[in-house]
C-alpha cells in the first residue's frame, strides 16, 4: 500500500521544483511516483500527510574522517594547515574505546542531519565496526602517505591488507595529498587501480605552502617535514602548482579533489584538459576552521566542474551537517567581501599569498547561489561520484534516496534558524 507525502515545496533534483508535491511511497521507502498537486487532485488522492517547509532527498557527504571524531573542540580553529596536521599527529595513542564512541555519536549526528551516504577516509581499521552497524552507507577510503620513493611498495602492501579488512564495506587505496606521496607511490596506487575497481579521493592545494612547496620548495612543508622526521632532499621544485604538478600521476577514472581552496583558473584549465573525470569537493566550514579562507567557487561554477560537498572531521568542524555546509556557501556569496576573502582582516597576509605565482586571484562576478544548485551538490553529485546514483541522490521513481524535510527556509535563503528533520 502507498503512502503519500507533501510539502509546501518538493525539490526532485532532476527535475523543477512542485509547489505543494505529492511523494507516492511504497513501504519500504521506494519512491513509486512524484506527482504535481494538480495531478494527485486528478486521481482522488486524498490521504496525504502534508509538511510546511521542503522536501528533499537524503544528503551525500563525499569527504569525512570519522576517526577522528574524538578530536571534537580539541584542536583551537586558524591553526593553519601544517600546525593542525602536527596537533593531529599528537593526539595518537587516544584509547581505542574514546574513539570508538566519538565515532558512533558522530555517526548518529550524520544519519540526524539526513546525511544518507558517507565517503570517509580511514588510516586504521577502528571505523569497520562502527560502519557495520550504520544505517549510512559507507564508502572507505584506506588513505596512503610516504613521501619517501623507497617505502613505496611496502606502504601499498599495507594499504592492500588494511583495504581487504574492511571486507564487506566498500573500500578504496587512494592517496592522501600530493605533498605527502611519492611519484613511485602515485604509480603503484595508478597500476592498482588499472587492475581493481578503486575509487579515487585526494585532499587538494589547502594552503598557500603547498603550492609554494612544488613551485620553489620553500614554505612551512619543510618544517612539516622536519617535525616528521623526513629527509627530502631528493626533491626538486618542480615549477608548477600541486595539483599541475601530480595531477598526471593519478588514474583515468573518477576521482575527487578534495577542498581546492587554492586551486585557481590556471589550476582548473589544467585540470579539465587533462582529465575528464573529476569531481570537486568543497568542505567551506573545515575551510574556515583551519585556514580562515574558502575557494574561488565562482571560478568552479564559471568552469562548468562538478561540485560535491562534504564536512571534513569534528578536528576540524563544529558539527557533521552538509546543511550547515550549504548555508556557509549561500551565506558567502551573499557577502559583499565576496568569497576569496578571509574571515578576517588580514590584508597584509593575502597580499603576500595572493602574489605568490599560481595563486592570482582572477574576477569571477559573484551570483547568487541558490538553493536547487546547492542541493544538486548537496546530494545527485555526490551520489553520482560514489557509484550511488540508481537508489540515491534524487527523488524520482524507483529510488529509495531518504528524505528530509527542510523547515525555516525564507523563499531559496538557507538562514540560521533553518533545520534539517529526516523523515525516512
Amino acid at each position: 500500500m502507498l503512502q503519500y507525502l507533501s510539502a509546501s515545496i518538493v525539490y526532485p533534483v532532476t527535475a523543477a521544483p512542485l509547489i505543494n508535491g505529492v511523494l507516492a511511497l511504497e513501504a519500504d521507502g521506494t519512491i513509486h511516483s512524484v506527482l504535481a498537486a494538480e495531478t494527485a487532485k486528478e486521481r482522488g488522492i486524498k490521504d496525504i500527510r502534508h509538511y510546511s517547509g521542503a522536501l528533499i532527498p537524503g544528503l551525500v557527504n563525499t569527504h569525512c574522517h570519522l576517526e577522528l571524531s574524538h578530536l571534537f573542540q580539541k584542536i583551537p580553529p586558524h591553526t593553519g594547515l601544517q600546525s593542525f596536521v602536527q596537533q593531529v599527529i599528537k593526539h595518537r595513542g587516544t584509547g581505542e574505546d574514546i574513539v570508538l564512541e566519538a565515532m558512533r555519536q558522530a555517526d548518529e549526528e550524520m544519519y540526524r542531519n539526513g546525511i544518507v551516504a558517507v565517503g570517509d577516509i580511514s588510516n586504521l581499521p577502528v571505523s569497520k565496526a562502527v560502519k557495520l552497524e550504520s544505517k549510512i552507507f559507507y564508502h572507505t577510503f584506506v588513505e596512503t602517505l610516504g613521501f619517501d620513493p623507497e617505502k613505496a611498495a611496502a606502504i601499498m602492501e599495507k594499504a592492500i591488507e588494511m583495504k581487504a579488512i574492511f571486507s564487506p564495506l566498500k573500500a578504496s587505496i587512494i592517496p592522501h595529498a600530493p605533498y605527502s606521496i611519492s611519484r613511485e607511490l602515485f604509480a603503484a596506487i595508478r597500476d592498482y587501480t588499472a587492475a581493481h575497481e578503486n575509487l579515487i579521493s585526494m585532499h587538494n592545494q589547502e594552503t598557500v605552502d603547498e603550492n609554494l612547496f612544488f613551485e620553489q620548495k620553500q614554505g612551512a612543508f619543510l618544517k612539516l617535514y622536519e617535525f616528521l622526521g623526513l629527509d627530502i632532499s631528493f626533491f626538486k621544485a618542480r615549477g608548477k602548482s600541486s595539483l599541475q604538478s601530480v595531477l598526471p600521476e593519478l588514474p583515468a577514472g573518477k576521482v575527487l579533489l578534495v577542498h581546492n581552496t587554492l586551486t585557481n583558473e590556471a589550476d582548473v584549465s589544467f585540470a579539465k584538459s587533462q582529465h575528464n573525470n573529476l569531481y570537486w569537493c568543497l568542505c567551506p566550514n573545515a575551510n574556515l576552521y583551519i585556514e580562515q579562507r574558502l575557494p574561488q567557487v565562482q571560478l568552479f561554477r564559471d568552469a562548468g566542474l562538478k561540485i560535491t560537498l562534504g564536512t571534513d572531521s569534528l578536528a576540524s568542524n563544529q558539527q557533521l551537517s552538509i546543511l550547515a555546509e550549504m548555508r556557509t556557501l549561500q551565506d558567502a556569496f551573499s557577502s559583499k567581501q565576496g568569497i576569496n576573502q578571509r574571515g578576517n582582516d588580514q590584508r597584509g597576509q593575502d597580499q603576500r599569498e595572493n602574489e605568490l605565482p599560481g595563486n592570482e586571484l582572477h574576477e569571477h562576478e559573484l551570483q547568487e547561489l541558490q538553493f536547487e544548485e546547492l542541493l544538486t551538490w548537496a546530494t545527485l553529485n555526490g551520489a553520482e561520484f560514489l557509484g550511488l546514483e540508481a537508489q540515491l541522490g534524487s527523488l524520482e521513481p524507483g529510488k529509495k534516496p531518504g528524505l528530509n524535510l527542510i523547515e525555516g527556509m525564507e523563499g531559496q535563503k538557507l538562514r540560521a534558524s533553518t533545520t534539517i528533520r529526516r523523515l525516512i
